[in-house]
């Protein structure tokens, strides 16, 4: 499988935010942060009143689907101090967190998840938080 990493957008509050987390979670969470920072730098930045609705950002609520798997979950992206996997709230310091950032509905990623292979991951929908 090839790698496919799509156009991404952010807004300039999120990107910010994302270079915080990143910086700080270095040490804790090497791979994450490596691949968040990745994202970061090659996403399209916007004003946040201006990122288009159907784009994922912190705070969004995700429909997504897991190609390989062919399993669809819906969770929300939230920072890591709010996740609770039961609750269906996603770190965006987690694999999946850093790689449906910024993507839009319709999008797929080439994303490495905990076992380190490349799954698909597909956005279905976005909804605001």
């Amino acid at each position: 499988m090839t790698t496919r990493r799509p156009p991404i957008l952010l807004s300039d509050s999120d990107h910010g935010i994302l270079l915080g987390l990143a910086a700080s979670a270095a040490r804790r969470n090497p791979d994450a942060a490596r691949l968040l920072l990745e994202e970061a730098d090659r996403a399209d930045l916007v004003p946040a009143g201006r990122l288009p609705p159907d784009v994922v950002a912190l705070g969004s609520h995700v429909t997504f689907t897991d190609v390989a798997a062919g399993t669809t979950r819906r969770v929300q992206l939230v920072m890591p101090a709010e996740a609770d996997i039961g609750q269906g709230r996603i770190s965006i310091l987690s694999l999946v967190g850093a790689g449906l950032i910024g993507l839009r509905a319709g999008q797929s990623i080439d994303w490495p998840v905990q076992d380190g292979r490349l799954r698909r991951l597909r956005v279905d929908a976005v909804m605001a938080g």
